[in-house]
């Protein structure tokens, strides 16, 4: 088996990239795919008939550059863009929603759409029936601001 290895690094290289790959299908955070370069580029090497050593000095490289150059990039163009394009919680951000029951600075219910969310203000005691902004979601609960300013101290 190590004698195949040793004449076969291609395999550990593309077994390395499909496990990255796995790993950043789990994740989503853009790090191990940016690894998973890094094995292609061992890959490549190794092709090319590299040593060992540069193989691996090759797969750092290019991860650190992949890490250090590639994936800010990226992210930044992930996370830009209008709001229509937004996904999931964040398109819920600046949207209206409706108090069904009366919202204070711990507790209360919304409806965002058609969904009802546990929500708290961020100004005072919103009314039942008062039209609110979403101004952030924090983990399942809507946090909202009143638009017309006509809230109750609290």
């Amino acid at each position: 088996m190590f004698e195949w290895l040793g004449e076969n690094w291609w395999a550990l290289w593309l077994t390395v990239f499909l496990a990255f790959a796995v790993v950043e299908m789990l994740t989503l955070d853009l790090f191990f795919i940016m690894l998973g370069g890094g094995a292609l580029a061992g890959l490549i090497a190794d092709f090319a008939g590299a040593d060992l050593w540069l193989q691996i000095v090759i797969f750092s490289v290019v991860s650190l550059l992949m890490i250090a150059f590639v994936r800010p990039v990226a992210l930044k163009h992930l996370h830009k863009g209008p709001a229509e394009q937004r996904t999931n919680i964040d398109r819920l951000i600046g949207q209206s929603a409706v108090v069904l029951e009366a919202v204070t600075g711990t507790s209360g219910l919304v409806k965002i759409g058609g969904d009802v969310w546990s929500a708290r203000s961020t100004n005072g005691i919103l009314d039942a029936g008062a039209t609110v902004r979403v101004t952030r979601i924090d983990g399942a609960t809507a946090v909202v601001a009143s638009t017309t300013g006509d809230t109750t101290p609290g």
